[in-house]
């Protein structure tokens, strides 16, 4: 009876064990629109280097972004951006819907800044649309759909998000009409 005992203890322990929480991220999923307007700092550009830091108990990997084109904000040349993880003093963190950037991509990306003067991705891998090919008259702009869990904010029920592509020349005319529209945050 004893060797049942311990079987079933152990059991319960590794079925315990997988069902705590993983590390998440929640998010809410945001239109085009909501993108748009919650941006400080919309860009085309490209990561020039990237580094990772801590930040109290916190590792921040920091990309230096080469900008090339500007939809929204204060003309700029380059923008830093932080996203939460990554391997700082030999640790490393990890973070459920944080993208990792590799130098030399390019994207749209919808930014915002903080009080505090720190730049973000908004809604984290949903403000990133990554361009196709190189150079070209009018590249395919992508956001992936988003494999974490999404909620609708007016009903705060689970949704599934889904990839948005297009024409940068179409993302271009909507984020102008967008800013342009009576409510518009510019």
């Amino acid at each position: 009876m004893g060797c049942v005992k311990r079987y079933l203890l152990m059991l319960a322990m590794v079925v315990t064990s997988c069902a705590l929480p993983l590390e998440c991220a929640t998010l809410e999923r945001l239109s085009l629109d909501d993108m748009i307007n919650r941006s400080t700092i919309i860009v085309r550009g490209k990561v020039t280097a990237s580094w990772a830091a801590f930040t109290g108990s916190v590792i921040y990997t920091h990309y230096q972004i080469q900008v090339s084109e500007q939809f929204k904000g204060a003309g700029r040349n380059s923008v830093e951006v932080m996203t939460p993880g990554g391997t700082a003093k030999g640790l490393t963190s990890s973070y459920s819907g944080s993208p990792v950037l590799n130098q030399g991509d390019e994207f749209v990306f919808f930014l915002w800044t903080s009080k505090g003067g720190i730049t973000w991705i908004t809604g984290l891998t949903q403000g990133l649309f990554s361009l196709a090919g190189e150079g070209g008259t009018d590249r395919t702009a992508t956001r992936s759909a988003s494999r974490e869990l999404m909620l609708d904010r007016q009903t705060s029920r689970q949704v599934k998000d889904s990839t948005l592509s297009m024409k940068l020349s179409d993302l271009r005319s909507r984020i102008a009409a967008t800013l342009a529209a009576p409510g518009g945050v510019k």
